[in-house]
């Protein structure tokens, strides 16, 4: 008999767009689920994305020619990679395990992966807002990938036979038809990649507060809480919050950039890093372009949304506790003016927002349940594609939870892919990569 036969008290940890599809996910087979989380649905990560579903991104974003680009990068002055220098000693580990990913064998696998969550991505999505209702927030958008220079024609040319050899519909343009395509862009343009079978959504937090509408209609609870800590007992788990102790049958961790201090807290080290994402919204200018569109070599993304033109970019590997670093907000207008054919109105009240995207070294999540206590489930370390895995991550961790065949192997999303202090029973507070994470998290939520 399946376990989904059996109702049961499951508490997700995190309000974010993984753990609100996850906890509908597991409300659909008949569950009590309660999400717990001290900010509002979509309040973190989730609430600052591009709004697109990036499905052709399926390569691993640690490859050898990423390792080649990565010094000009950081050392441009309005380049899309930075490293902060007070935190490269604590980063250090984890850039070893990035390099170490980008072996030909690790990104081949890392490829595959990545392929088949993003293949299964947009129907996941088609299946999860018909349950609610709420269709309409997924928009066939298509995408534009733009070069400015004619010297990027060869590597243009070479990522659509890349991307077409694992099935991506992609067409190629020359400057003419990117400016037919989207008049909104400037016309010193060389050629471009175009994606017809993209989406987006209208507003990736209005989306998140629409999917935690529909769960509390159907009987789901939010609970505005920190979780510090699970702790199995026996056919259950505790849950201790800033509020008191909480029981529940099983959890699951879906809290994003934070995951890794609650798994290191049942004896696992997992070498979560954080991305610290910076992005523009433009309320003005919604309208200034008719579909997302992105930027190859200055490495950002514009879309058009139901708030404003969102201008996203930047990868900072910067941890939880460094504030934002404004110039950052520069860079992001500096790049739009030089894309959009009218880039007036940049400043006229545009929100400046910072958040924290959870990588792992290979660039794959975490879909799996703890190796030691089943009770324990995680949905985590997502990167870039946040959005755009949350529903099938939902599908595959809910059919795992209820002993069923999940849609795709969830082999290559194991948590005990890592090595080091894996599958260990440990009491709380003693692993040292439950102290180190603790430190690093210098007053932060335990999940947001």
């Amino acid at each position: 008999m399946s376990q989904a036969a059996s109702p049961r008290r499951i508490a997700v940890v995190g309000a974010g767009v993984v753990g609100m599809t996850t906890a509908l996910a597991l409300q659909r087979q008949g569950h009590a689920v309660s999400v717990l989380d001290p900010q509002g649905p979509g309040e973190g990560a989730s609430y600052g994305n591009a709004g697109f579903l990036a499905t052709e991104l399926i390569d691993p974003l640690s490859t050898p020619a990423t390792l080649r680009q990565a010094p000009r990068l950081w050392l441009a002055p309005h380049g899309a990679l930075a490293l902060p220098l007070r935190y490269l000693p604590r980063l250090a580990p984890w850039l070893v395990r990035f390099i170490a990913a980008a072996r030909p064998f690790q990104v081949t696998k890392g490829r595959q992966a990545l392929a088949a969550l993003n293949g299964a991505a947009v129907a996941a999505w088609r299946r999860c807002l018909a349950d609610i209702g709420a269709e309409e927030e997924l928009l066939p958008s298509g995408y534009l990938l733009v070069w400015q220079s004619g010297r990027g024609r060869a590597a243009a040319k070479a990522k659509m036979a890349h991307l077409e050899r694992w099935g991506q519909e992609v067409e190629w343009l020359e400057a003419a038809a990117l400016r037919k395509r989207e008049p909104g862009l400037t016309g010193t343009l060389s050629h471009g990649l175009y994606f017809p079978g993209a989406h987006q959504v209208r507003d990736p937090h209005a989306l998140v507060r629409r999917l935690a509408a529909a769960f509390e209609a159907r009987g789901g609870e939010l609970c505005r809480m920190r979780v510090n800590r699970l702790e199995p007992r026996g056919e259950g788990v505790r849950l201790h919050t800033d509020a008191g102790a909480l029981d529940a049958d099983r959890a699951v961790v879906a809290a994003g950039a934070w995951s890794h201090q609650l798994a290191a807290g049942l004896g696992l080290s997992i070498p979560l890093e954080t991305e610290r994402g910076y992005h523009l919204t433009l309320p003005q200018r919604g309208q200034a372009l008719r579909q997302p569109v992105g930027s190859a070599e200055r490495r950002f993304v514009m879309t058009p949304m139901r708030c404003g033109l969102r201008v996203v970019g930047f990868t900072e590997l910067g941890g939880l506790w460094l504030s934002p670093v404004k110039r950052r907000y520069a860079s992001l207008r500096h790049h739009a003016e030089a894309l959009l054919r009218d880039p007036a109105g940049l400043d006229e009240g545009a929100e400046e927002w910072m958040g924290f995207r959870p990588t792992l070294p290979d660039s794959l999540p975490v879909i799996d349940t703890h190796p030691d206590y089943p009770v324990v489930h995680f949905a985590f370390g997502h990167q870039h594609l946040g959005l755009t895995q949350a529903a099938i991550t939902a599908e595959l961790l809910a059919a795992r939870m209820a002993g069923e065949a999940p849609a795709l192997d969830l082999s290559p999303y194991r948590v005990t892919r890592f090595p080091g202090c894996r599958g260990r029973r440990q009491e709380t507070g003693r692993c040292p990569a439950y102290r180190r994470s603790r430190q690093d998290s210098a007053g932060h939520p335990a999940n947001a």
